[in-house]
């Protein structure tokens, strides 16, 4: 692998977006580690990699900052090159019933997760095109394929990512560039810390909670020039679930 093909992971911090920076470098690939907060948990990555004679930097900027994303953003492909690859990792949940949902919860999952997409993503695919070669990879959810309880805003906002994948993905191939969305379902992560796993788990065929690794690997797999052919898709990494 070209240790040039850089690849930008937004929300790199994360239990699935460290997992996905680990196995990026371990292709090869030089990593952008995007992070907002959560400095202890970057640095920790940093180290990994490094560790692993792997190559990575990291840029920190608020995905909700639409001014901020395009001006750290342009500044390091203007420094470092255009990238080959964009995970967009980066993503909250506030869960409650809709009934009882707050303005505030609604607006800030759908900011981050689904203006988040649209604040990194645009300054970056011109780029791309005029290099015509990428790869462009969402990470949306099973609740934006099927919806879940308690959960109105974060599917709203998985199931946008959906969209706006498949329609870039029809935008972009004639330049090259492939747009594929990954959907987890139930991950060992902070996110699901307080869930009742015994019961959600009755609903998983294969009765056991993923890993950030197989979500990792999939994304690699994207990435890859065997995916080359592979676009406007949603491949679920979810035991079953759906």
């Amino acid at each position: 692998m070209d240790s040039k093909k850089q690849v930008l992971i937004t929300g790199a911090s994360g239990g699935i977006g460290s997992a996905i920076a680990i196995a990026v470098a371990e292709a090869g690939y030089t990593v952008i580690a995007h992070y907002n907060r959560g400095k202890a948990a970057i640095d920790s990555l940093v180290e990994k990699v490094q560790a692993a004679g792997g190559s990575i930097r990291t840029l920190q900027f608020d995905i909700c900052n639409r001014e901020q994303c395009k001006e750290v953003l342009e500044k390091d492909i203007e420094e470092n090159g255009v990238y080959y690859g964009i995970v967009s990792n980066a993503g909250i949940c506030a869960d409650m019933t809709f009934a009882g949902m707050s303005d505030e919860s609604w607006d800030k999952v759908l900011d981050t997760n689904l203006n988040g997409f649209f604040n990194v993503v645009r300054p970056l695919v011109m780029p791309m095109c005029r290099k015509r070669i990428g790869r462009i990879i969402t990470i949306s959810s099973v609740s934006g394929v099927i919806g879940n309880r308690g959960q109105v805003n974060y599917s709203a906002s998985k199931a946008g990512i959906i969209g706006a994948t498949k329609a870039l993905a029809t935008e972009l191939a004639s330049r090259n560039i492939t747009v594929n969305s990954v959907a987890p379902g139930v991950i060992e992560t902070e996110m699901i810390k307080e869930a009742p796993l015994d019961i959600i788990l009755q609903t998983v065929p294969m009765k056991r909670v993923g890993k950030p690794s197989e979500v990792a690997a999939t994304v690699v797999f994207l990435l890859s020039e065997g995916a080359a052919y592979i676009t406007r898709q949603v491949i679920s990494v979810n035991g079953g679930l759906a």
